[in-house]
Order: C-alpha cells, then structure tokens, then sequence
C-alpha cells in the first residue's frame, strides 16, 4: 500500500511570510531557483496550529533567506488584482506611500510581493500581501517581482494575518475587522489565533467591537492608529447597548468631513463620554403665577425643592396627593 505524501504545510506554501514594512535596498544576492534551498518546510506549521509563534518567525526567518536568494519572477501590475480579503483601511498618511514609492523607483523593488493565481480569472492573480509594492509598481509601470504561491481562500488569509503579525503596524480595529474576515473565509478560531498571535478572550473582544459597531461604521471612522482596545470597546459597547446610535454616528462623521481617522474616533468618543447636561429645574407655580416649588430629575429620581415663599402646608398636600397619582399612572 502506497503512503501519500505529506502534505505541505501552510508556510512552505508561501515562500516568505513577512516582508519588510518598506522596501529597502539588501545586499544583492546571486539568483537560483527557489528548488535549490537546502532545508524543507516542516509540515503543519499553521494548519495544526501546534507551534509557537516563535517557531513560525524562525520559519520565516529560514524563508527570507531563500527570498534572498533569488527565486521570485516578474509580473506585469496590470495583471494583479488585490486581496479577496482586505487588512487595511484608508491610510491617513500618503506621506509614507510617496517615501516607498520613491524608495521602489530610485533603488528598485528589493523585496517580492506574494501572489497567488486568480481563483475565477485566467491569466491573472490576486495579491495574498504586498498591497503596497503592487500600488507602487502600478504607478511606475514597472515590473513587480513576486512569488507565486498555490493558495486557497483559507490560506490566503492566514499568511495575510502572519504576514501582518510580522509587521506589527495593523492599528488595532484593522486586526479586529481582518479577524471577522478570516473567520468568513472559514479559518478556524485556532488559526486565527496564531495568525495574528492573540489568545481567546483578544478574539472574543475583535469579534464584539465588530458586531456592535459594523463595517460600514468602522470603515467610516477609518483606521485610528492611534486608537487602542479600550476605546474601542467602549464605543462598541455603546452600539451594543444602543444599536439605533450607530446610523447617527455614520451621519455625524459624514456632514464633519474630518480628514484623520483618529479625530473622526475622537469625535464620536467625546460625545460618548462627555456628561449629559442636566435638565433644568420644573417650577412649580400657582394659579396667581408665583413659584412655590421646583421639581427636578435627579438620576431615576425626582427631587421637589420648596420656595422660601411657599407654606409648610404645601408639603402634606403633596404628600397626601401623590399616591393617588401613582394610582392613576398604573390606570393608564
């Protein structure tokens, strides 16, 4: 009986699961193919999830210098289409996209993007990570260098969260929001978990702030990377508590038209947290016009403050008044 061969993990799948933030030029190397690296991939890296996070970067690690090698091809940009599975929203600094852009046209591309073929569209790929690169190649009307991996829905999400995890400038609603989309995609909670190296009750506070405040709402106020958890879950636990408020906060940050993602979330926070003005004080007054008391709201009570000028009397008449109308409350 024939065994089956073992089956590739999820990182030999891909080549090299984190590139640099940035291009920068590395030292040139000589190019080989990429079959020439000396070491295997251990299976299961991922998919098992049994490994720590450490033995996953020494695997990229061992990758990287395979990228370093050589191995990757040239691809026409036209050609890529981006990830099925988004991980970041709108930037709010196009300041940092000019430097790499001018990094990549000066100096070269000097680290591959990783792509996969397109699932439906022959011909074509789609980007498992290296937006960027891919954006900056477009615009020069050069050509990208990439690896081309073999890669399923699930496994393209999971080395696009690896990948992220590596990088470590994913605000934090980003990763919340990836995770939601990894979770559709059908990666399991453990490959989640390693993917962006966050543990059970971490994964349980993504899937809350998503579930309170929506997409159209998290993609409305935009990345805030300086934004942490605990706002955020304040502010999903205010949708939770109240999901009628989330229509009016996508209306408020519409008409504020404000340019930074964390002045839009500090917009809809401040309001969130900023005390309630107190009503004003009900007078109380008699048929002549003269105040003889003021009632007034106090939390879930009712505070009734008598005029100096009105009588003593006016408190047993009160007294003796109000339980009737609670008996005409209950009546309807």
């Amino acid at each position: 009986m024939s065994r089956k061969p073992p089956r590739k993990s999820i990182v030999s799948q891909f080549g090299l699961l984190a590139a640099p933030a940035a291009d920068r030029p590395e030292p040139a190397a000589p190019r080989v193919s990429a079959m020439d690296a000396p070491r295997r991939v251990p299976a299961g890296v991922i998919g098992a999830a049994q490994q720590s996070v450490t033995d996953m970067r020494e695997e990229r690690d061992r990758l990287r210098a395979q990228v370093e090698a050589g191995g990757w091809r040239e691809i026409d940009p036209a050609l890529v289409d981006r990830s099925p599975f988004p991980d970041r929203l709108p930037d709010d600094a196009p300041d940092d996209f000019a430097a790499l852009k001018r990094a990549i046209e000066e100096d070269g591309q000097q680290v591959p993007v990783a792509l996969r073929r397109h699932p439906t569209a022959a011909g074509r790929y789609q980007i498992i990570y290296g937006h960027r690169r891919w954006r900056a190649a477009l615009e020069l009307a050069r050509p990208l260098r990439a690896f081309v991996a073999e890669a399923d829905d699930r496994q393209l999400v999971i080395a696009q969260g690896v990948e992220n995890t590596a990088r470590q400038d994913l605000s934090w609603i980003e990763k919340a929001l990836f995770a939601a989309r990894m979770e559709q995609a059908g990666a399991k909670a453990r490959d989640i978990r390693a993917a962006l190296h966050v543990d059970d009750a971490e994964l349980a506070r993504f899937r809350s702030a998503v579930k309170g405040l929506g997409q159209p709402l998290i993609e409305a106020i935009g990345r805030a990377p300086k934004t942490g958890r605990p706002r955020w879950s304040k502010l999903s636990q205010a949708a939770l508590d109240e999901p009628g408020r989330v229509g009016g906060w996508i209306e408020t940050l519409a008409a504020a038209k404000l340019s930074l993602s964390d002045d839009r979330f500090g917009l809809l926070f401040g309001a969130l947290s900023a005390a309630p003005a107190p009503e004003p004080p009900l007078p109380l007054k008699a048929r002549g016009g003269t105040t003889l008391a003021t009632a007034q709201r106090k939390g879930r009570g009712l505070l009734i403050e008598l005029d100096r000028a009105a009588p003593p009397a006016l408190i047993d008449f009160l007294m003796e008044r109000l339980p009737r109308l609670a008996e005409q409350f209950d009546d309807g």
